[in-house]
């Protein structure tokens, strides 16, 4: 939950912990027809995004959190010609997955209208444009039903979602089930990549593990890595699920495809952060293979 305060946000970040932030201007506050919005701005993050209580991006370190979701799966494809973005309302994630020179089609799929409209006018620091990209295709609807029907396939699937809270908006879209429906969608040689929540030491199994755990047992093959976002006061998690083999890039190659398809330096990710985001921490390694371990079908997995 989070409160505002007089000039500061007071952020949960676990039961018994709390963050503050001291803010210098209310942009935004209301609530949509799904979640509780807050666009707010402050010295220290210039404009920040917060749902449900939950801070979900900022001006001064979105670029950590779209840059590490996005590009690693984007190059582990060989030719990401088409890319399905589930979320992502800050248009972020669009706007990285569209820096690439080989896409021709992005699909992005956010349920709640009203907050993409906020993220135009309050964030454009953030989407710069992406959403007029002539290559997007932006619906709003649930991302379930429509990859429920059949029809067109994708190289690279990005799941830019709020958390998984019991309840919330995306709480559906991280169980097996929905995995099995995203698979069915993918081209031979796709990759799907999602947000996978806290992955520090003190919260790595609220999400992270499970959704390795549950991608593991929907795809041959899984990957998790993590990279630390300020604003989320944590380490964050991701995960990459491929039925083919995920490629181990050096960081010399991570850095040729990204001058390649981009023909720019990014402002956090590249080969070393590549490696660094991909060499987890004991803790994390420990508690995949503990997770990992366990019988599917007696342990508790994400509501369905």
């Amino acid at each position: 939950m989070e409160e505002i305060t007089g000039k500061w946000l007071i952020e949960t970040v676990y039961p018994d912990l709390a963050v503050m932030l001291r803010v210098q201007q209310v942009l935004f506050s209301g609530r949509t027809e799904y979640q509780q919005v807050e666009v707010l701005e402050s010295d220290l993050y210039g404009r920040s995004l917060v749902l449900d209580g939950k801070t979900q991006s900022t001006e001064r370190d979105e670029h950590i959190y779209h840059e590490s979701l996005v590009h690693p799966a984007m190059l582990f494809h060989s030719d990401p010609k088409s890319v399905f973005i589930g979320g992502g309302g800050e248009g972020g994630t669009l706007r990285e997955a569209l820096s690439h020179n080989t896409v021709e089609r992005a699909v992005m799929i956010d349920l709640d209208q009203q907050v993409v409209e906020l993220c135009r006018e309050y964030l454009p620091d953030h989407h710069k444009g992406s959403f007029d990209d002539a290559r997007v295709e932006l619906l709003h609807r649930d991302a379930r039903a429509y990859l429920g029907e059949a029809g067109e396939q994708f190289d690279v699937m990005v799941m830019d979602l709020v958390d998984p809270m019991e309840g919330g908006p995306a709480y559906l879209l991280y169980t097996r089930q929905y995995y099995e429906i995203a698979k069915a969608r993918l081209r031979e040689g796709g990759l799907l990549v999602t947000q996978s929540g806290p992955a520090g030491l003190l919260s790595h199994q609220e999400c992270f593990t499970t959704i390795n755990r549950t991608l593991l047992a929907t795809f041959a093959h899984c990957v998790g890595y993590q990279v630390h976002v300020p604003a989320f006061q944590t380490l964050w998690g991701f995960n990459i699920a491929s039925d083919s083999p995920i490629p181990d890039l050096a960081a010399a190659e991570v850095d040729r495809l990204l001058l390649e398809r981009l023909g720019q330096e990014l402002a956090f990710y590249d080969g070393e952060s590549h490696l660094s985001m991909f060499n987890l921490p004991k803790f994390l390694r420990k508690g995949i293979a503990e997770e990992t371990r366990i019988n599917l079908d007696e342990a508790p997995v994400f509501m369905v």
